[in-house]
């Protein structure tokens, strides 16, 4: 970095918490906290969410699986790549070929993970990992929960960078790891200021 040296941030201190609300999909505390300046924070909120996955998956002929489904909290109809829940004893490469397969009947391919984010590092503890599967096909049906209606799509690439750059996908992480995908797919090796 350039410029005065900043000083280093320094960890929270915890001093007590207390669970207000826990459900399967949703646990909520109220950590008391005492910062590095010695102000007393007494009542900070926190969400604990398992952790999360998403796919970039890929067929043979290059076209992404889309998806199109309802979600309640924005009340909207939006497209999506497919994603879910990790859950307990998975490790994320292995829920997010259990959920591939669930949300899409897709299957196989070659796989690494591309990126891992923190939806929001300020109040939620867990992370999202994103994967791109490359070669998968359709060996299956789907198998959704209850509350999945899930339309599964195969979109040309060109058109899904189309839809990125139209602001098409509203869930930002999802649209992060798309970007990211398309950077490297189209920059490498990307130029590097000197």
């Amino acid at each position: 970095m350039r410029g005065e040296r900043m000083k280093d941030v320094q960890k929270w201190k915890l001093i007590g918490s207390e669970y207000l609300f826990r459900r399967p999909w949703l646990t909520a505390r109220r950590d008391h906290l005492q910062l590095p300046s010695g102000a007393d924070m007494p009542e900070y909120y926190v969400l604990e969410y398992p952790d999360w996955i998403n796919m970039i998956a890929l067929t043979a002929d290059g076209k992404m699986l889309l998806e199109r489904q309802y979600r309640h909290g924005r009340q909207m109809v939006g497209w999506e790549i497919p994603a879910g829940v990790i859950e307990e004893g998975e490790t994320p490469l292995q829920a997010a070929k259990r959920e591939l397969l669930e949300e899409t009947g897709y299957t196989g391919g070659e796989w690494h993970e591309l990126v891992a984010l923190c939806p929001n590092a300020s109040a939620c503890t867990n992370v999202s990992h994103t994967f791109v599967a490359t070669n998968v096909e359709r060996t299956d049906t789907q198998h959704l929960e209850l509350t999945e209606d899930i339309s599964v799509y195969e979109v040309p690439l060109d058109e899904v960078f189309r839809m990125l750059q139209a602001g098409e996908f509203h869930q930002a992480l999802m649209a992060a790891p798309l970007w990211q995908f398309f950077y490297e797919r189209h920059c490498t090796p990307c130029p590097t200021n000197s």
